[in-house]
């Protein structure tokens, strides 16, 4: 049993794309990140960066005490190899896979959510940070279209770097990108869009928390305020 201390988040999503993938028994336990559930000391103690995703595998291959996973790249990986799917199936392919998550992980993901933070939720508007983002996002979606030329996937077969990506293009229209500019990402974007496995997946956060949910101006304090001395 996997459980999976989750917020409907593309990071999170990431983590239900590939259980609802893969078929692997699971069991959500929400983390409300915007009345600061992530500062729980019993989450910090395996998530201590107090972020979500994070995992407890109650049953890991070597069979000795559970294993906890936090990041949403490390766990993707960990999930990857404890299935011997989405990951492979050979070493270059691998490696393949391996770099485009690390591209999502260390770019497109903080991009995008820096994009998302000035163009949707800053409390002023500030122009040189929206076109910064805007512009860095628009670059990072040229990387991934010219990659996605001639290829059904990001890397090989299906993968866990398609399951890291796919959720930072959701809100493409939020981040002021038109799909329309990008022929190949917007035919991945809508393959990967009709898999069964992503329908099930966000409609399980659409259960948590429906993504037409306004924030409130004390969930942006929490969310946005932090520092190294804030706690819950």
């Amino acid at each position: 049993m996997i459980e999976l201390y989750y917020w409907p988040t593309p990071n999170g999503h990431k983590i239900t794309l590939f259980l609802e993938e893969a078929g692997l028994n699971y069991k959500l336990k929400p983390v409300n990140i915007g009345t600061g559930e992530q500062f729980d000391p019993a989450f910090l103690a395996f998530s201590p960066n107090n972020r979500m995703p994070a995992i407890i595998d109650r049953t890991p291959q070597d069979g000795g005490d559970p294993i906890t996973v936090f990041e949403s790249g490390a766990i993707l990986i960990y999930l990857a190899n404890k299935t011997g799917r989405f990951f492979g199936p050979d070493e270059r392919a691998k490696v393949d896979q391996l770099q485009w998550l690390m591209w999502q992980m260390g770019g497109l993901g903080p991009m995008a959510g820096q994009n998302g933070h000035f163009n949707i939720y800053a409390p002023e508007k500030i122009a040189y940070a929206i076109d910064r983002y805007t512009n860095e996002t628009n670059r990072l979606y040229g990387v991934l279209d010219r990659r996605l030329e001639g290829r059904e996937f990001i890397a090989g077969d299906y993968s866990i770097a398609d399951m890291a990506c796919y959720p930072w293009i959701v809100p493409h229209e939020a981040h002021k990108q038109n799909l329309d500019d990008f022929p190949n990402i917007k035919r991945w974007f809508q393959a990967i869009k009709a898999r069964p496995a992503t329908v099930r997946a966000y409609a399980k956060g659409e259960e948590i928390r429906p993504s037409n949910s306004p924030m409130t101006d004390a969930q942006k304090k929490i969310l946005f305020g932090q520092t190294a001395a804030t706690k819950a």
